[in-house]
């Protein structure tokens, strides 16, 4: 029983973190208009009319239904009748008697609650500070140029040929194993791969099976005749003749991989650009925010003591990464769904 007092309780953490004010739009009348059809706008003494009263706390008009327009139209589609208003109504009262019967445990004070308490009011000082102050529209064209023009090597690729091979420095082995690599040994990746470990003298290729890796017309980390034979495999799995490299090696290629040419404009990259730069932003400002509490703050550690925590590798018995991000299942919004409903309508 202890898990459903806990879960009442975040969920009533988690509501008390929503910011309460006497604006009708805040409490839920523009989405009320939104549901009604266009109604009259309401006022904000006709949003603190109460509904119900449990002991000291009410609920109120505005509150219900900035609780029941906080759903998705799918799950607000099912509470139009007053029979399901009252169902809806049900499910908050028993959110706060579980909440008061939980506070009457003194489980407001369980070392689990008061650290999701921690988790959540983080979560929303972080929503708060960097939602509207570090947005995507905060990154500049001049910015987004700037990682373009240095960046442009991510936008504008030529083609690339993927090719492994089978390197001898004799041409007449070279001609007798063209045989085996174009017969069935070499019909698969791993069949070439065995006649690279066979026949091939070179050394560091070998390690990789042959792997020359993906090679650019104009490259240069491999022998001419040996990059022109490669973009002569159109196909995957094609096999060449035998290449004589120039400089008393012969090659035996096998085509594993081909990349189109690419180039995307400054303009065709900017979307992409603009989410990079708004992630790294925000990053940066959070690890500054960070920083600057830590600076204020007086901080002491016992690195001492610190070396005689024992870690439990086995597996994580908590649901708390350490870190402010909770692991376990965020509190159900509806509050129903803390005494097992789910906020559904009853059947």
């Amino acid at each position: 029983m202890q898990k459903l007092w806990y879960f009442a309780v975040v969920a009533a953490l988690l509501a008390s973190c929503q910011k309460k004010t006497d604006d009708p739009k805040a409490a839920g009348g523009a989405k009320s208009q939104a549901a009604g059809g266009g109604a009259p706008p309401q006022s904000a003494e006709e949003l603190k009319t109460p509904l119900a009263k449990i002991d000291d706390v009410t609920i109120t008009l505005g509150e219900f239904q900035e609780r029941i327009n906080r759903q998705s139209p799918y799950i607000r589609a099912r509470y139009t009748s007053l029979e399901q208003k009252k169902e809806f109504l049900d499910s908050l009262i028993r959110f706060e008697v579980l909440a008061k019967e939980a506070y009457r445990r003194g489980l407001d004070k369980d070392p689990e609650v008061i650290r999701t308490m921690k988790q959540v009011m983080i979560q929303k000082l972080m929503r708060d500070e960097f939602d509207t102050k570090v947005t995507a529209d905060t990154v500049t064209d001049a910015e987004m140029k700037t990682y373009y023009d240095a960046n442009v090597a991510e936008y504008v690729k030529p083609e690339e040929v993927r090719v492994s091979a089978i390197i001898m420095k004799n041409k007449a082995q070279a001609d007798r194993v063209l045989l085996e690599a174009k017969g069935e040994a070499g019909k698969t990746n791993k069949g070439f791969r065995d006649l690279v470990m066979k026949y091939s003298t070179d050394e560091e290729t070998k390690l990789r099976g042959g792997d020359l890796r993906y090679l650019e017309l104009q490259a240069k980390d491999a022998p001419p005749a040996v990059i022109k034979g490669a973009f002569t495999l159109m196909n995957t799995g094609d096999v060449s003749g035998v290449i004589d490299a120039g400089n008393g090696t012969f090659y035996i290629l096998k085509q594993t991989g081909r990349r189109k040419s690419m180039t995307k404009s400054f303009d065709d990259a900017k979307p992409q650009i603009r989410n990079k730069l708004f992630r790294e932003k925000r990053l940066q400002a959070q690890k500054d925010f960070i920083d600057n509490m830590r600076a204020k703050s007086k901080i002491e550690i016992n690195e001492a003591n610190l070396a005689k925590v024992r870690i439990d590798t086995s597996q994580n018995p908590g649901g708390d990464d350490g870190h402010g991000r909770d692991l376990v299942p965020p509190a159900p919004d509806l509050p129903g769904a803390a005494a097992g409903s789910a906020g559904q309508p009853k059947k």
